[in-house]
């Protein structure tokens, strides 16, 4: 019985790492390049974000051959900044834009990064294991509009409920300084 329960909560570790259907992550990721700060354009809602505006991810390099994630969101109902730290891993290849990343311990979800601006790294759509989980992401808080347009488009057309994207604010007159106490 003991093996059958191992081999249930392995099964189901692995799946959180898994990729939706036709979803391929980008060959030639060079993960230097994609370190630093990206701001979330758009994203599909999850709780771990609900109610937060001005989010952004910032990504370093950990000294065991990983990347330290920092993600910050501002909380106009508590009217406060909050963040999480967590560490991701590639999972097959380092020139490929799969990762793992995990905020709880042992518990890992995939971060497939599927479009990318292999020019500047400017832009990034990225998936989670299915298809609920998609973030648009910038470098700057605002993209073009016409190149938010066509990667909308793109992410529609992969099977992602766009029409339920939620268009995060980075007015900076609705949050305070991220350094205040």
């Amino acid at each position: 019985m003991k093996i059958y329960a191992v081999l249930l909560l392995v099964g189901l570790l692995s799946a959180c790492t898994g990729m939706p259907e036709n979803i391929k992550p980008v060959d030639n990721f060079d993960a230097n390049r994609y370190l630093g700060q990206w701001y979330e354009i758009a994203r599909l809602d999850h709780s771990f974000e609900r109610g937060l505006s001005h989010i952004s991810a910032t990504y370093s390099l950990r000294e065991d051959g990983g990347i330290h994630v920092l993600n910050k969101g501002y909380s106009a109902e508590k009217k406060a900044w909050q963040s999480a730290e967590g560490k991701a891993y590639f999972v097959d290849k380092k020139d490929q834009g799969y990762l793992k990343v995990s905020f709880f311990g042992p518990f890992y979800g995939s971060y497939v990064v599927f479009e990318l601006d292999t020019q500047g790294y400017q832009y990034s759509l990225v998936s989670g294991p299915d298809k609920s989980y998609f973030w648009l992401l910038a470098r700057t808080p605002y993209i073009d509009k016409n190149l938010q347009a066509d990667l909308i488009a793109k992410a529609k057309s992969l099977g992602f409920a766009t029409e339920q994207l939620i268009f995060v604010d980075h007015n900076p007159t609705t949050a305070p300084p991220e350094n205040m106490p």
